[in-house]
């Protein structure tokens, strides 16, 4: 279940802070708006590394529409011994 704080609570951070487990941000409402995200360094650098994983693997899928691509047997021509 996320964790809903009303940011007024960041006047005690410490408290909001740990409750920023791993796998668990806290979200930070803003006259009843959800406005900021806390969450574990951990947590963030597994976002960017998805994001960035996601990223190059449309990068190669937009390649294999515009360029086509290999057929198994031509992809793996050059490894037979």
């Amino acid at each position: 279940m996320p964790q809903i704080l009303p940011v007024s609570d960041l006047k005690n951070y410490s408290e909001v802070l740990n409750r920023c487990n791993t796998g668990s941000p806290v979200y930070l409402t803003k006259n009843g708006r959800g406005k900021y995200v806390v969450q574990s360094i951990e947590d963030y650098e597994k976002l960017l590394a998805t994001v960035r994983l996601l990223s190059e693997l449309n990068k190669g899928i937009e390649s294999l529409r515009k360029e086509g691509g290999l057929s198994i047997e031509e992809a793996f021509a050059g490894l037979e011994e």
